[in-house]
């Protein structure tokens, strides 16, 4: 009998898993989020809740009395400008939302509510990780509807100066980046990674936004990085990081554009199976890579 009981409690289990990556996920409870906009320096609130099947990713801006909901799709992208902005046809939008897609990419959550209360996502550290922990605090909720997996069919590439973005097809999701800055900090690095197995957290998601010492003024003076502080980026030097604890890994700013591009990637609608190139590319191109995969059916597919 006992033998019974434990096989059976084996059989639930591998069922309970099977569900979580081939069925959509939402959040088990509704998660509270505050913080400061990176651009803005705005003190921001947000609260995530769970959403049925094939809901998506929406953000309701609750500072504003109508058509305030903004789904998280490439199609409503409008500022790649050192972040990433989505807005719906009345104007509404929320900026710098990549760290928080990523986090919900890494994550597997297919459908979640989002209510903020101004127009930015909050910068938390820097990385995606705050959103990681405070999602696992509650865990996820299988749900019961097929995930769809959008499946690569053709290779594509845009390229823009020495800058370029490809996807090819592949048996799973895997992406590749590579940087070169003309600094002797961060110059060249490249990273390679297939996320399996929950790697996501541990690989990518406390690697940090990363500017230069030199453009602090520039950009503020540009009504940018206003709450851009050593608390929330790594603030590169002429010689060194500023900031005291160092770097997380040592080539942490390759991985911090792979946790954007996943962020950016998310915004498909769907998980991507598929391989991913980036060579010191950004969010414009991310964008631009996925509308000419959308512009043609051929492209892709659902399965």
């Amino acid at each position: 009998m006992k033998k019974s009981v434990g096989n059976s409690t084996f059989f639930l289990k591998m069922i309970e898993i099977s569900n979580k990556f081939n069925n959509q996920q939402t959040i088990a409870e509704p998660v509270s989020i505050n913080g400061i906009g990176l651009h803005s320096g705005v003190d921001v609130s947000m609260k995530l809740f769970p959403a049925e099947a094939d809901y998506g990713i929406k953000f309701v801006r609750k500072d504003l009395n109508k058509n305030n909901v903004i789904e998280a799709v490439w199609s409503n992208v409008t500022n790649t400008k050192l972040s990433t902005t989505i807005s719906n046809q009345s104007g509404a939008s929320v900026s710098t939302i990549e760290h928080l897609m990523s986090a919900l990419s890494g994550l597997h959550i297919d459908n979640v509510k989002i209510e903020i209360n101004g127009s930015e996502v909050p910068i938390m550290d820097g990385s995606s990780i705050k959103f990681v922990d405070l999602i696992d605090k509650t865990s996820t909720q299988s749900l019961n509807k097929k995930r769809k997996i959008l499946k690569v069919k053709k290779n594509i590439k845009i390229e823009s100066n020495d800058s370029s973005v490809e996807l090819k097809p592949n048996n799973h999701f895997s992406i590749d980046f590579e940087i070169d800055f003309p600094s002797k900090i961060v110059s060249k690095q490249s990273c390679q990674l297939q996320l399996v197995n929950g790697n996501y957290k541990t690989d990518i998601a406390s690697a940090r936004t990363f500017g230069f010492e030199k453009d602090v003024d520039m950009l503020r003076s540009n009504g940018l990085a206003l709450g851009g502080s050593l608390d929330n980026a790594v603030v590169v030097g002429e010689s060194k990081i500023l900031n005291s604890d160092g770097l997380r890994f040592e080539d942490e700013f390759v991985r911090h554009k792979i946790l954007d591009s996943i962020g950016d990637l998310y915004l498909a609608g769907s998980p991507i199976q598929g391989y991913f190139y980036g060579n010191k590319s950004g969010h414009h191109l991310n964008n631009k890579l996925l509308r000419t995969l959308f512009a043609d059916n051929d492209n892709y597919e659902y399965i």
